[in-house]
């Protein structure tokens, strides 16, 4: 099968009937957008929140009604908030960000309640049908478990030299 003309499902055993089985595009995208796993956000260009899904919600604690229309601000921890916008303008000028190309940025981020949380995240570029920057789409994890699991082994090591 042609890797562009077809999605299919990786580790599964064909199904009789099923070989050629095609899956929709826009089913995918959907399932991935109503999911609560990961935080997937969308903003336009100034950074304006467009798009929160159930993932966001779970994460940030703010509903989609609160945190649509308002400024990435919202979950940027204010001592961060010139850097990220600093790169966030020079994405926007560019259409490039190395996180757009699989590398993970590790940054905290600020949940409803005032409290921090760690996240690991990728972007993608949105851009309309000329090719411009419009946007970019952000998906987010929670590794706040795993972050504070590996400060406290790097603290116990420590004691240990």
């Amino acid at each position: 099968m042609d890797p562009g003309s077809a999605v299919q499902r990786s580790g599964a055993a064909p199904r009789p009937g099923n070989a050629g089985e095609v899956m929709n595009p826009s089913q995918i995208a959907q399932a991935l957008l109503a999911s609560d796993a990961d935080a997937i956000v969308a903003t336009d260009r100034d950074g304006i929140i467009r798009h929160w899904n159930p993932g966001a919600e779970r994460i940030f604690g703010h509903t989609a009604a609160e945190a649509v229309g308002q400024s990435l601000d919202l979950i940027i921890p204010e001592n961060l908030r010139a850097r990220h916008w600093e790169g966030y303008r020079h994405v926007m000028q560019t259409g490039q960000s190395r996180y757009g190309e699989g590398d993970l940025l590790a940054v905290p981020g600020l949940r409803k309640d005032g409290t921090r949380v760690s996240l690991e995240f990728t972007v993608a570029m949105i851009r309309d049908e000329a090719g411009e920057m419009v946007g970019v789409a952000a998906i987010l994890r929670n590794v706040t478990a795993r972050f504070e699991e590996m400060k406290a082994l790097r603290t116990k090591l420590a004691g240990r030299s």
